[in-house]
C-alpha cells in the first residue's frame, strides 16, 4: 500500500488546512489498485467531516439549536424586564454602568463609563487594577427559564513594549458556585480596539417559576513589565459604543 504512505505522509506536512485539502484532492493520482481506491474515498470523507468540525468549534458562534428537552432557538414573545440591584467595583463608579436589554429577548448590554485600568505615567498604585460587580434580576416570562449562552466583551488597549493586561470575567446565579473565571491576555504594542468572547461549557437555567438573582463580574489588570510607558486597559468608549453583550438560550419550563 505505498499510496498510504506516500499521500499521508504528504498531508501531515501540509503547511495549513489549505494545502492539506488539495493534497487530498490529489490523492486519487496515486493509487493503484481498487482497493487501494476505496480506502482513500474512505480517508477523504472522514478528513472532510473532520474539517467540518473544526469549523463549527471555531467559526462565529450563532443561536444555538435546542440541545435537550425544553430548550428553544426563539425565546418567549412576551418582555422580561431587567432590575439592576447593586453596581459596585472600582470600574463602575456610581452612574457609569448602564444595563439594557436586548431586543427579542436575546439578551442584555452594559455600557460602561469609565472602566479603565492603568499603570505607570499618572496611575495611582491601586488604578493597575479594575473590576466591577453588578447583580441583576431579570424577570423572565412564565413558563421560560434562561441561560447565559454566550457573552462579548470589547474595549480599547495601550499597551506598550513589554507590557501585558488581562480580561477577566464570570457569571452565575444566587447560591451557585463562582469559582469559574475565564481569561483573555492581551501582549503589548497593542494599541487600537479589542474584542474577545465567551462561550458557556454548560447552560446553567434559572430557577423556573423563580426570579433569582444573576452576578455579573468583570475585572481588568495591566502589568508594565520592564516599560516605563503609560499603559492601559479599557472596556468603555468615548463614543458609548462600546458595550458588553450577554446572549440568551432560552428553555420551556416543564
Amino acid at each position: 500500500m505505498t499510496c498510504f504512505r506516500e499521500c499521508f505522509g504528504f498531508i501531515a506536512g501540509a503547511k495549513d488546512d489549505r494545502y492539506a485539502v488539495l493534497s487530498f484532492k490529489n490523492m486519487s493520482s496515486f493509487w493503484r489498485t481498487g482497493a487501494e481506491f476505496m480506502a482513500i474515498r474512505e480517508l477523504r470523507g472522514l478528513f472532510a467531516a473532520s474539517l467540518f468540525a473544526v469549523a463549527v468549534v471555531t467559526g462565529g458562534p450563532a443561536a444555538a439549536d435546542p440541545a435537550g428537552p425544553g430548550e428553544l432557538a426563539v425565546g418567549p414573545s412576551e418582555p422580561i424586564t431587567v432590575k439592576v440591584l447593586t453596581v459596585n467595583g472600582s470600574g463602575c463608579p456610581d452612574g457609569t454602568a448602564t444595563v439594557t436589554p436586548l431586543a427579542g429577548n436575546t439578551g442584555f448590554s452594559i455600557a460602561y463609563s469609565d472602566y479603565v485600568a492603568s499603570v505607570s505615567g499618572s496611575a495611582t498604585p491601586t488604578d493597575f487594577r479594575k473590576n466591577c460587580q453588578i447583580s441583576l434580576v431579570i424577570q423572565a416570562p412564565q413558563g421560560f427559564s434562561y441561560a447565559i449562552a454566550k457573552a462579548d466583551y470589547s474595549g480599547t488597549a495601550r499597551l506598550a513594549e513589554g507590557a501585558t493586561g488581562l480580561e477577566r470575567a464570570n457569571y452565575y446565579f444566587q447560591g451557585s458556585a463562582a469559582d469559574s473565571w475565564s481569561d483573555h491576555q492581551f501582549t503589548g504594542p497593542l494599541y487600537g480596539g479589542w474584542q474577545v468572547s465567551d462561550t458557556a461549557a454548560e447552560l446553567l437555567y434559572s430557577p423556573c417559576g423563580t426570579a433569582r438573582v444573576l452576578n455579573v463580574n468583570t475585572e481588568l489588570r495591566v502589568d508594565d513589565g520592564a516599560s516605563s510607558t503609560t499603559s492601559s486597559l479599557r472596556m468603555t468608549s468615548s463614543s458609548g459604543d462600546i458595550t458588553t453583550v450577554y446572549h440568551f438560550s432560552w428553555k420551556q419550563c416543564s
